[in-house]
């Protein structure tokens, strides 16, 4: 049994809907069915989620939500009429949008998860009754009623263990699966969402849950490439990769796949594979608890833009026990979380995600660690971008860190910050911003321009 997920562009049109039940009906063993909300049809297109964004904003805002509501309505209507169904749909679509408008605005963080939510929900509510309409045994499983339970606010949304005995009742169910993507449900039935892509992570739990023989995530790319294709021409193909490859590429900015939902697979040693909507029978990408890594100790380079630094200079800092706590515990207090903290003797500096800063709160840490810590220097630094090298193989290779910094030289830059983690499977060079795609393409010639393909 195989568990199958298609994102946003794969379930945008009716056309591509066609090309999901194609895919299905090719593998009888294509059981569940997990499905994101409409995506772009084209690139000036906007997504559904986003016209749900802004519909919840306008509430929110007590202004007339009539305009906003057609436009997600109109996007439902389209497909429905295309795939020749019934208005009945688009009439269950209307009245479950006009509800969740009605949904109670106290929270306004569980409000916009609510009306968010409702882009996967009715797309697996159309794509089951198209299903049906064209003689499959399909039948639509609300995530309540499956038992995908996640954790309560104010808490980071987060599956939890006990739901997995019920969703694992679904491998047993008769028919087709269709199940939205991007959300669950608390102990008390308070819906919540996932982050941004978190489609991702609900296939990777059912997969798990289910025990099935292989997740598939269906996208609109061939396979996972060693870099970004945007900014290098033709860059190889990777065959095959592990989890915690996957991993590290996912969270420094390759975009193909959500990076916090591989754990579920990982736990449970169920393989992934990425394939396209668009080309299903090409062979994609498989991610595997292991892999021959004697041949390509790096297996590709990320790059992902939109970090800040906070340098701290005190001297004799190594003698004093606690800094470190009582520094990240200042972060902590302001909301912060942070990435890397690479440091010498005598100084420290925190790498921060940007987009958790605001001017007031960088002043205000700055103050608070002058006069908290007493250090000698602090400062903030933005427009930074970090250039991730990854791969199982690198603890194992020598002389990999000085071919990397010799490229990075070679392209006319400097490095800000290198950082190795204890499991070596990533290489950290902190940059300027403008100098990422110079070096990234660098990084590429270096170490993958003579390949053809990863194995």
């Amino acid at each position: 049994m195989k568990v199958c997920k298609f994102g946003g562009t794969s379930v945008a049109s009716a056309e591509q809907i066609k090309k999901v039940a194609n895919i299905v009906t090719a593998d009888p063993s294509r059981k569940v069915v997990v499905v994101s909300a409409p995506g772009k049809r084209f690139s000036e297109d906007e997504k559904v989620t986003d016209l749900l964004i802004h519909l919840a904003e306008q509430a929110l805002k007590g202004e007339n939500t009539d305009w906003e509501l057609e436009k997600v309505i109109d996007r439902y209507r389209l497909i429905a009429t295309e795939l020749d169904l019934s208005d009945d749909i688009v009439q269950i679509i209307e009245q479950d949008l006009r509800q969740r408008l009605d949904f109670d605005q106290n929270d306004a963080v569980l409000y916009m998860d609510n009306l968010k939510a409702s882009g996967e929900d009715n797309n697996a509510k159309l794509i089951a009754a198209y299903f049906s309409h064209i003689g499959l045994e399909a039948t639509y499983i609300c995530p309540k009623e499956a038992g995908l339970l996640v954790t309560n606010r104010p808490e980071r949304v987060q599956a939890l263990p006990a739901g997995d005995e019920r969703l694992a009742k679904l491998r047993d169910q008769p028919g087709i699966i269709v199940f939205p993507g991007f959300f669950g449900y608390t102990e008390d039935g308070t819906l919540r969402t996932f982050n941004r892509g978190g489609s991702d992570i609900t296939g990777s739990l059912l997969a798990a849950a289910t025990e099935a023989e292989l997740y598939e995530n269906f996208t609109d790319v061939d396979s996972v490439f060693a870099a970004n294709p945007t900014i290098v021409d033709n860059p190889i193909a990777i065959d095959k990769m592990t989890y915690r490859e996957m991993r590290e590429l996912a969270y420094a900015g390759f975009s193909v796949f959500h990076d916090e939902a591989l754990m579920p697979a990982f736990r449970r040693s169920v393989p992934v594979c990425i394939k396209n909507t668009n080309n299903p029978d090409a062979p994609g990408t498989m991610i595997v608890k292991e892999r021959n890594h004697s041949t390509h100790p790096v297996i590709g380079i990320a790059a992902d833009s939109g970090f800040s630094t906070l340098f701290v200079d005190k001297y004799l800092m190594n003698q004093e026990i606690g800094f470190g706590r009582r520094l990240l515990q200042i972060l902590e207090e302001e909301e912060i979380p942070f990435e890397h903290t690479p440091s010498g003797i005598d100084n420290i500096s925190v790498i921060i995600r940007s987009k958790f800063l605001t001017a007031h709160k960088e002043a205000r840490i700055i103050q608070r660690v002058k006069e908290e810590l007493n250090a000698d220097d602090v400062h903030l630094h933005s427009d930074y971008s970090m250039i991730v090298l990854v791969g199982e193989g690198m603890r194992h290779a020598t002389g990999l860190a000085a071919r990397a910094a010799s490229a990075i030289a070679h392209a006319g830059v400097s490095i800000q910050m290198i950082n190795q983690g204890s499991s070596e499977v990533s290489l950290v060079f902190g940059v300027h911003q403008e100098d990422e795609n110079k070096i990234l393409k660098g990084l590429y010639e270096e170490f993958f321009q003579k390949s053809a393909v990863l194995r």
